[in-house]
């Protein structure tokens, strides 16, 4: 088993870092070191979002016996992947701090200037998204490796399915740190990402215990009863940073197509040059990236 996680140690920052090489040194793209970084560590995130679906679902369909029956590649792929939430600290932290170089240039003022105060700006920027990852290394792979003692196979690879989300959330936040809003691209992408979220994670839980009651032949809403009282507390606490960037999602989404309608709007051929001064002066400015003055916030979700 070591030996799996001695892979992922080198699989995923080594991964990390050809991409980074290579989106530098390749002559037809010569990205910046800043542009490379950001890039390469959603990349990694998709390709590890890509591996534990597969895995995922190789698991589930395997599963005939959702509580008894067992895959070889439930701990491995839990084995391999653990060390991947440790370097996407790192390089979440290092997106973090290109980002602030420039808005260092932009507002010299508003940006961090050490190495110190952007690691404590980024922890508070970023703790919901730091603390899962330090749940998910020091609590959900212990648990999943050692305490289930080979039962519920079933139910961690659809857990694993959950990772299907990630490459449209990957992408979404490529499109707007390239101020991509405005394409097709960024609206098909933003439409499929509220999809697969809302499928793959907000509903995730909800079909964990419809599938055990009907396993265990109990109605859906006396599961929460017939459980641990543990397997609910650990629901719950998955669950609860779902539904919060799951409606950071849904207020962008509101933004985006709100704002696209809004620049659609066709101003009156026979109004006034007031009526249009007027027009021009109450309707607020799309917020979705049209404006050059607009920002997107960012969802960071994995």
């Amino acid at each position: 088993m070591l030996t799996f996680l001695a892979a992922g140690s080198v699989f995923f920052p080594g991964l990390f870092l050809l991409s980074k090489q290579c989106l530098k040194s390749i002559p037809a793209l010569r990205w910046s070191e800043r542009d490379a970084v950001i890039v390469s560590a959603r990349l990694v995130s998709s390709v590890q979002a890509v591996m534990a679906s597969s895995a995922g679902y190789i698991i589930a369909s395997s599963c005939k016996d959702i509580i008894e029956d067992q895959h070889w590649l439930t701990s491995t792929y839990i084995m391999f992947a653990v060390p991947y939430f440790v370097y996407d600290i790192y390089a979440m932290f290092m997106c973090y701090w290109y980002k602030l170089q420039v808005k260092g240039h932009e507002e010299p003022s508003a940006a961090p200037h050490d190495m110190n105060s952007a690691l404590t700006s980024y922890l508070r920027r970023e703790f919901l998204m730091v603390l899962h990852h330090v749940v998910m290394v020091t609590v959900c792979f212990p648990v999943s490796v050692f305490w289930r003692q080979g039962k519920g196979d079933y139910f961690q690879g659809v857990m694993f399915m959950a990772e299907l989300s990630t490459p449209s959330v990957c992408l979404g936040k490529i499109l707007i740190q390239y101020k991509q809003q405005h394409t097709l691209l960024h609206k098909v992408n933003g439409a499929l990402m509220l999809i697969t979220f809302f499928i793959c994670r907000v509903l995730l839980f909800p079909y964990l215990y419809y599938a055990y009651g009907r396993y265990a032949s109990i109605p859906f809403h006396m599961v929460p009863l017939e459980v641990p009282w543990h397997c609910n507390a650990g629901a719950a606490l998955l669950m609860a940073p779902q539904l919060y960037w799951f409606s950071l999602i849904c207020r962008g989404a509101l933004r985006l197509f709100m704002g696209t309608s809004r620049s659609r709007r066709p101003h009156a051929s026979t109004a006034t040059t007031s009526e249009r001064q007027l027009v021009g002066n109450t309707l607020p400015q799309p917020s979705n990236g049209y404006s050059p003055r607009a920002t997107e916030p960012e969802l960071t979700t994995h």
